[in-house]
């Protein structure tokens, strides 16, 4: 196996020049590139076989990057940030700064802050948000664990992570919470 260091030198090199990689983030398995780049989030679509119009969740390795990407950060987010110790996104108004294909029609974007060590060494390396999709083609079941990823899927990106392919353990996707506007939230996933 690789050791890590190398392992995100290699995975920044393909994202800098726009390509899709299969990486362990802190929940499931997951499909990303550059979600400031128009280019590498329309690849990202055809590789999942997902339409267009569906936007991408976004990972940032500190919540005080999240200013640069959203116009005006509410308190409440703040405060969930701070309350809640699992993997959770927020869906944040007035994305900005990323590529269109990534904010949803209505001008929003989710974000999360993952705790995973990797993960949050490989978003510092890189620099700039990372779109986090799970790793299975649109429509189908997210995979649990690393060798439960369509081999298709696999031939399909340009960098397959070689970290964490043998941890298993309980996995699940992020809560998802959109933000309202009188100060309050939803859960949209839980």
């Amino acid at each position: 196996m690789i050791m890590m260091q190398e392992e995100i030198r290699i995975a920044v090199e393909v994202l800098k020049k726009g390509g899709v990689i299969l990486y362990p983030t802190d929940t499931i398995w997951g499909l990303g590139c550059d979600a400031t780049s128009r280019k590498a989030v329309s690849r990202l679509h055809g590789i999942k076989k997902r339409a267009d119009r569906k936007s991408y969740i976004i990972l940032l390795d500190q919540q005080e990057r999240i200013p640069e990407y959203v116009h005006q950060v509410p308190v409440k987010a703040w405060e969930l940030l701070e309350q809640i110790t699992t993997p959770l996104t927020i869906v944040y108004p007035g994305a900005r700064n990323l590529a269109r294909n990534v904010i949803n029609e209505d001008g929003s974007v989710g974000i999360r802050i993952p705790r995973d060590p990797f993960v949050i060494s490989l978003l510092g390396a890189f620099g700039k948000p990372l779109v986090s999709t799970s790793a299975n083609f649109s429509g189908d079941t997210p995979p649990l664990s690393y060798r439960d990823i369509s081999p298709d899927l696999i031939a399909s990106v340009d960098h397959v992570v070689d970290y964490y392919r043998d941890r298993v353990e309980s996995t699940k996707p992020s809560t998802i919470i959109r933000l309202l506007d009188n100060g309050d939230y939803e859960v949209i996933r839980k």
